[in-house]
């Protein structure tokens, strides 16, 4: 593709299209999103996986006609967003890039406040605290089975000969199930209590009513979740909740006396992203499903769900435009979700991680225990422990100093990336690509790409403010070696020569180790927050083979709450078993990558140590 980029440009696949089905159901949820808006903040490109027709401009019946789109193939893409998955957003200065589903949508919410701040309600689908589908899919749930697992599983489904739509996917019966667990919000407590004082209400107007027989049967009859939805329309987010006084009986009320919140829309009592994202996916689902129409009942709250968001104010227009044709079902609503015995629900928990949750006691039996079978935290020397930048010497805006960080604090900073850097750069060479995985504000990748300005230097991180902050220090410095990518790990999927992280918490560590040994980069990383390290889709614990056969998940994780402690207020005893913890921990995942991938790698300590409480480093090369 040719030519500067003068606006924003909104890229999605296009793989296929039927009726009103435009596949991957994640391009389907973009442009139902860019309907309900009514935003053309953006330039669109479907970007298709093969030959496209000789004019790139493209039209078709299967799409939303107030939107213009130009349809064009893969390696037509600017290079920054070929190294990600799409969706994905470029900026008109080309090097700022989003990607993934719910960063793009997030986006795309905050673009259209910003060209008409009077469009209130879409703004609004950020949810409290503007942080609705905000959490990574790799360590939330709920965000997991919103942006991936249902559309994969509507996606498969919708592949599937007709004769064989029997079965409903696993991932639906999870949001079943979902749908039928009790709300919790904010203010949980408040809105409970003025639920009981609504009731009370309903009852004694309906008892004062001149059809006094009538009216009492009309409120026996309404279920929970419809009066829950006329609750809701008194405490809907541009309404704030009534700071009236509740009457004494009811503030008097135990919290467990209060009657349940229960979902009007998929997150509770307002519509959100979350209901966007879910709607197009489930109108499929029920269009595939039309020869089974029992099937609404088999999920009733699904399907009252779906009924319910048709009446929204919006949603019934941004349907028209992209060509839905919505589902209907006459039926009763009263049968209960089935969930095939044995299934995992999106609440659901392995045993063994309620069994850590209960457990209290120290980490000397399991430490003792790994010393028995001849394993012990051994740190290498560091390379390099003298080597550090002139920081007196640097621009301003290369110091992490140069910001609102205490004297000390950035003292410590500059000692972390004297450790970082001096790695980097001995591994380095002209020419290569190297990754600053959860880049924060830039630290580490600014001063890289300052030192190193014959590499192309990338920052990947999910938080936005943090990645505008790196973005404004680079310009200051006119830095033409970086780019910006805003987005989970998982949609990065460029190739690259060497991967950095400072202060990777959890199993961020692990994922940055997994997406460089998969093409074999080196790698530098310096771990944190041991103690949210815990078992997930992708990665389980122990990691390696020599600590699997002595400890269980349990006694890992016990290892990895105590590595936690090593704050300098703690006192040195504690602090000096929490380093070994940490140096365990490490050792388990350096010998997972030894010996599954042919990496060396060794585990060492920053220097001095006092940088930081967290101060391992984990270096990796391919051998």
């Amino acid at each position: 593709m040719k030519g500067s980029i003068t606006e924003d440009h909104l890229y999605l696949d296009y793989f296929h299209q039927k009726e009103d089905c435009i596949l991957p159901l994640h391009t389907s949820v973009s442009l139902f999103l860019l309907s309900y808006c009514d935003c053309k903040t953006f330039r669109v490109f479907l970007v298709s996986p093969g030959e496209i027709p000789p004019d790139s401009q493209f039209t078709d019946k299967a799409l939303p006609e107030a939107l213009e789109f130009c349809l064009i193939k893969r390696c037509q893409l600017p290079s920054v967003v070929q190294k990600c998955c799409l969706p994905a957003v470029l900026e008109k200065n080309g090097t700022f890039c989003r990607a993934g589903l719910a960063v793009v949508l997030r986006h795309i919410i905050r673009k259209t406040n910003e060209a008409d701040p009077s469009k209130k309600e879409v703004l609004e689908l950020l949810g409290f605290k503007k942080t609705c589908l905000k959490a990574c899919a790799e360590v939330s749930e709920w965000t997991r089975l919103c942006e991936i697992s249902i559309p994969l599983a509507v996606e498969d489904f919708l592949k599937l000969s007709p004769g064989q739509h029997e079965n409903i996917p696993v991932e639906i019966l999870q949001l079943e199930k979902k749908l039928g667990e009790p709300v919790r919000v904010h203010n949980d407590d408040k809105i409970r209590r003025q639920k009981v004082q609504q009731q009370n209400l309903l009852v004694k107007k309906g008892s004062n009513d001149s059809s006094e027989e009538r009216k009492p049967r009309e409120i026996q009859e309404s279920s929970p979740v419809d009066l829950e939805r006329s609750f809701s329309n008194l405490t809907v987010q541009k309404n704030p909740v009534s700071t009236k006084r509740e009457p004494s009986h009811i503030r008097k009320m135990k919290t467990s006396e209060l009657p349940p919140l229960e979902h009007v829309f998929a997150e509770g009592l307002y519509f959100t992203l979350a209901d966007i994202v879910l709607f197009p996916c489930i109108h499929q689902f029920w269009v595939f499903s039309k020869n089974h129409q029992d099937r609404m009942s088999e999920l009733p709250l699904i399907s009252s769900w779906y009924q319910r968001v048709q009446e929204v104010p919006g949603v019934k227009t941004a349907a028209a435009k992209c060509k839905m044709q919505f589902v209907q079902y006459q039926g009763s609503s009263s049968f209960q979700a089935r969930c095939p015995q044995g299934t995992c629900t999106a609440s659901d928990e392995p045993e063994e991680e309620n069994e850590i949750a209960q457990f209290i006691g120290g980490p000397r039996p399991t430490m003792t225990k790994l010393m028995a079978n001849g394993i012990e935290a051994v740190f290498c020397p560091h390379p390099h422990p003298t080597w550090a930048l002139n920081w007196e010497s640097l621009p301003a805006a290369v110091n992490p100093g140069e910001g609102k960080m205490s004297t000390d604090r950035a003292l410590r900073k500059q000692q972390q990336l004297n450790n970082l850097v001096a790695l980097v750069r001995k591994l380095a060479r002209p020419g290569d690509v190297i990754v600053d995985f959860c880049s924060g504000g830039g630290h580490v990748g600014i001063v890289l790409a300052h030192i190193l300005p014959s590499c192309q230097i990338i920052l990947v991180e999910n938080k936005e403010l943090s990645l505008i902050r790196a973005k404004e220090r680079s310009d200051e410095l006119g830095l033409n070696n970086i780019w910006f990518i805003q987005a989970n790990m998982d949609y990065f999927k460029g190739t690259f020569n060497i991967g950095v992280a400072l202060h990777a918490c959890g199993v961020a560590t692990d994922m940055v180790i997994e997406r460089c040994t998969k093409i074999r980069a080196a790698f530098v990383i310096c771990p944190c927050c041991y103690g949210f390290i815990q078992n997930t889709a992708k990665f389980t614990f122990p990691r390696s083979h020599q600590f699997k056969e002595v400890l269980s998940y349990k006694e890992h994780m016990v290892l990895c709450r105590f590595a936690d402690q090593t704050a300098v207020q703690l006192p040195p005893e504690r602090r000096r078993i929490g380093k070994h913890c940490m140096g365990l921990v490490d050792l388990d995942r350096a010998w997972s990558v030894e010996r599954s991938c042919s990496y060396s790698v060794q585990v060492t300590s920053m220097e001095p140590e006092t940088c930081s409480p967290k101060n391992n480093l984990i270096v990796g090369v391919p051998v």
